[in-house]
């Protein structure tokens, strides 16, 4: 017999888990039908492994690393995984000559340039990057797309650009910083050089900025914003939920059914979310 009217939906088999972020260490998953990636790998190898065991998957079926950027809360475990499971490594020139030297030995075959401003395709996978500003050789993150739907991972810059907000409008989830809130940063022990640093164009975005970026560029097809990359000293959950909740409300957004904010932790893993 055949069905009129409208075709079964297939249940789609694009799905992230943001497994750490924070400033001790940062690892985004990402799996479609035919890969299984890593974004960034900021914690031990075994670190790693137990956080991939929280959503029932194994760094067996990694098939990549993606890099953004070669400071030691991305790229910690980086080499060790690589090595162990043979998985191939993806950064941009100058992340790669910066990132080199503290990984360990990792095979010429594993390692792959993946250029700012390219668009590279894994398996069924379309990903894009993009250049952000931050400390480091050459900062990129991306936007990963599947049957037009995207999910973008923007943390780690000091400011987001009008070039940048136009790449990564109207995603169907982001992984927004929200690193500190600025009062706390002031009034904590950090030196102050540091603080200029996290305070700089090229340090990292407030709650405040992350808010003001995601009410920029979320569209009707957002459903989540995940707050990553929380500072443990200069910022607490509560905090930042509530700036992006009040952005959002403040631009006439449900926060209860178009689009939610959901928190990230260091130490654990968020629940797969199907894109």
């Amino acid at each position: 017999m055949i069905r009129k009217g409208r075709a079964l939906e297939v249940p789609s088999d694009f799905k992230i888990s943001v497994l750490a972020s924070g400033s001790s260490g940062n690892c985004l998953y990402v799996e479609t039908g035919k890969k299984k990636l890593l974004v960034d790998a900021g914690l031990s190898g075994k670190k790693i492994t137990s956080l991939l065991a929280e959503i029932d998957r194994k760094p067996e079926d990694l098939d990549a690393i993606l890099v953004t950027h070669e400071h030691r809360d991305h790229i910690h475990g980086v080499g060790v995984l690589a090595r162990k499971y043979k998985l191939d490594i993806y950064a941009n020139e100058k992340t790669w000559q910066a990132m080199d030297p503290l990984i360990g030995n990792v095979s010429f075959e594993q390692k792959n340039i993946f250029n700012m401003g390219q668009v590279m395709t894994l398996g069924d996978l379309d990903i894009e990057s993009f250049g952000v500003s931050h400390d480091a050789a050459d900062p990129q993150f991306y936007q990963f797309h599947k049957d037009n739907k995207s999910f973008v991972v923007l943390t780690d810059t000091g400011y987001c650009s009008d070039r940048v907000r136009g790449i990564i409008k109207n995603a169907n989830g982001y992984l927004m910083e929200s690193n500190h809130d600025p009062g706390m940063l002031r009034m904590g022990s950090y030196p102050w050089s540091t603080k200029q640093r996290i305070l700089s164009d090229k340090g990292h975005l407030s709650n405040e900025d992350g808010a003001l970026v995601a009410t920029d560029v979320i569209g009707d097809k957002t459903k989540r914003i995940y707050l990553g990359h929380l500072s443990r000293e200069n910022n607490l959950k509560e905090i930042a939920s509530m700036t992006m909740t009040d952005a959002l409300i403040k631009h006439d957004v449900d926060v209860y059914k178009q689009v939610r904010v959901m928190d990230t932790d260091p130490d654990k893993a968020c629940d797969l979310f199907v894109i």
